[in-house]
């Protein structure tokens, strides 16, 4: 619970810190500027709100690691939703408006996230998980979309410490093996799902856990 709050605070403040120029810059997430990325983040928020309020009586069906569906390929920008998020982007017209929904809608979504039983179950996308499990999906989720946010930003805050860290475990769990120990937290999450390609060395150092990179996680 500690962890979800600590990467999506960090992350709503990292927005919150953004000129408005830097919306029209590209994010790390392929076809979609920062704006974009936002809009998806409201998005993101209001499941979290939906889900925290949809109950499931039923035994858990997945956990925060099997929850993930790991596809062959990464997202082209051409699945339905995914080209609705930059229309909606652009329809808010000003940075401080998407700035304001965000912050308004993430706050809710943070105040239901710390008021949740960990081991109550809820339901989301026809799966049952623990509300502890599901938060802990959203911790990789909240700090990769966090790397995808600074990606051509640099003077921009990273995730803290300890998210990255815990990111870095759930891609391992679900990759089902360690990322070598000369990757930082950073570099694992970046290397693992794609985002950039391996250097000659850390390709070297990978080994065989090369040829089941990337992890492309949906």
């Amino acid at each position: 619970m500690d962890l979800f709050s600590r990467s999506w605070t960090a992350l709503r403040a990292a927005v919150a810190e953004l000129p408005d120029e830097d919306f029209e810059r590209p994010s790390g997430c392929t076809g979609w500027l920062v704006r974009d990325l936002v809009c998806h983040l409201v998005l993101d928020a209001q499941d979290v709100l939906i889900t925290l309020v949809t109950p499931a009586a039923t035994e858990p069906t997945r956990d925060a690691v099997t929850y993930w569906h790991v596809a062959d390929t990464p997202p082209t920008g051409e699945d339905p939703l995914d080209a609705l998020i930059p229309r909606l982007a652009a329809a808010y017209g000003e940075p401080r408006l998407l700035k304001f929904h965000l912050d308004d809608v993430g706050s809710a979504a943070g105040r239901a996230a710390e008021l949740a039983d960990p081991g109550g179950r809820v339901s989301t996308r026809d799966e049952v998980l623990t509300v502890g499990d599901y938060l802990s999906v959203y911790v990789l989720e909240w700090t990769l979309h966090h790397l995808d946010l600074i990606a051509h930003l640099p003077s921009a805050a990273e995730p803290p410490a300890a998210t990255l860290a815990a990111a870095r475990a759930s891609l391992e769990e679900i990759a089902g093996a360690p990322f070598p120990a000369s990757f930082s937290d950073k570099d694992a999450l970046l290397v693992g799902t794609g985002r950039r390609p391996p250097t000659g060395a850390e390709d070297a150092a990978l080994g065989g856990l090369a040829a089941r990179l990337p992890l492309v996680l949906g």
